[in-house]
């Protein structure tokens, strides 16, 4: 449906989500603009007019291309993050079209967000994960238990994104676990609105099936304490099954894997794949007997219904957003954080009766079809922008 009477102008560093938003936004003639800190010739093929796209990348993409970026040091890549913000979101104040609907990632639309509002619009913080707090706190929490170094979330950045859920006339997050964390933290709950984000299935079904003889566990994510790899690690270690496997796949992090080692967690038989395309992660699903993501904080974890779409049950945390996405026992289980032993007993469980895996394949095939693509997350967000005016 074409919608007119309605112009929305996105705001985003990168590209995550905002961009499948812009596209739906696009095709009900609802795109005033999207600005980015991404360049031009990275932004070629997202489907979208030229004049549509406002690129902002002096400060952003520099951050991105800086090889070994980590050798900068803590506080150098601290003050960049929040300078990028900020030029960001000046940048927008000052070249904001007008519109209806201002839609400004969080952490990078505080003074964007102003303008639009004194111009008449309405400001919505699009908020990705939980309450900045609950994240910071559980971030804190987490690498404390590890005896890691982390100085937490920078205050400044805190600070910017309180001070937008105040502003905004309304918060979007993709999960119920998100929204709850903004209630635990006062916010009102008729201020948080639920928009559980699309998941592009097109690329992802069966093309296999998981080997009768063997248990092949999947990670999909990156190697950080925020996903909870340890847990899952140590329910590996814990499960029992003559031929069983553990693989990884995402962005590979080796002082994680030397952490791991020293605390005698990392197993000898992981393997590791590092980045892997999306036409070999459709494959490494269908062939695995379960995906699990144990994650510490999320939004909305897409890799959960990818791997759903291969036929893959998932074991997931209450922290990834699964509640959204299939119910426990029956595409699969979600567990606590940290819990190591429920993991085990889930894997143990699906191990040990293979007509239970079978089912929860094929409900989990069958559940993926119901779930919401990025048409019905436009359409979820359109209703939440027109309820503002």
């Amino acid at each position: 449906m074409i919608c007119k009477s309605m112009k929305v102008v996105l705001s985003t560093l990168g590209k995550f989500h905002t961009f499948d938003l812009a596209r739906q936004l696009h095709a009900r003639g609802a795109l005033q603009a999207v600005f980015t800190g991404y360049p031009r010739f990275k932004l070629r093929n997202e489907q979208l007019p030229s004049a549509a796209i406002r690129t902002f990348p002096w400060i952003h993409t520099p951050y991105m291309g800086t090889p070994a970026l980590h050798l900068l040091g803590r506080r150098i890549r601290r003050h960049w993050e929040y300078v990028d913000r900020r030029a960001l979101d000046l940048h927008v104040s000052r070249r904001l079209p007008p519109c209806d609907v201002f839609v400004g990632l969080s952490g990078s639309a505080l003074r964007s967000g102003s303008v639009a509002r004194e111009r008449g619009a309405q400001y919505v913080c699009d908020r990705g994960s939980t309450h900045i707090r609950t994240q910071n706190r559980l971030l804190l929490e987490e690498h404390s238990l590890w005896g890691q170094p982390f100085k937490g979330i920078d205050p400044r950045i805190i600070d910017l994104e309180e001070a937008e859920y105040a502003q905004a006339n309304c918060i979007t997050v993709p999960s119920s676990f998100n929204v709850q964390s903004f209630i635990n933290q006062g916010v009102p709950e008729s201020k948080v609105k639920l928009v559980p984000y699309g998941v592009d299935l097109s690329r992802f079904r069966p093309t296999g099936r998981p080997a009768e003889n063997r248990f092949d566990i999947l990670f999909a994510g990156a190697m950080t304490l925020r996903k909870g790899l340890p847990y899952l690690l140590q329910a590996y270690t814990a499960f029992r099954h003559p031929q069983k496997s553990l693989t990884l796949a995402g962005s590979v992090d080796e002082s994680f894997i030397r952490m791991m080692k020293q605390r005698h967690i990392w197993p000898a038989d992981v393997q590791v794949l590092g980045h892997v395309a999306q036409h070999k992660l459709q494959d490494l699903m269908s062939r695995s007997h379960v995906l699990v993501l144990p994650s510490i904080e999320e939004g909305l974890a897409m890799v959960q219904a990818q791997a759903m779409a291969c036929g893959c049950p998932v074991i997931a945390s209450e922290h990834t957003g699964a509640r959204n996405l299939f119910d426990d026992g029956t595409e699969g289980f979600i567990v606590p954080i940290r819990d190591p032993a429920a993991i085990a007993a889930r894997l143990q469980v699906l191990a040990q009766d293979p007509d239970l895996r079978r089912r929860m394949s094929e409900a989990a095939l069958s559940r993926v079809r119901g779930l919401l693509g990025w048409s019905e997350y436009g359409d979820k967000a359109m209703a939440v922008y027109k309820a503002l005016h």
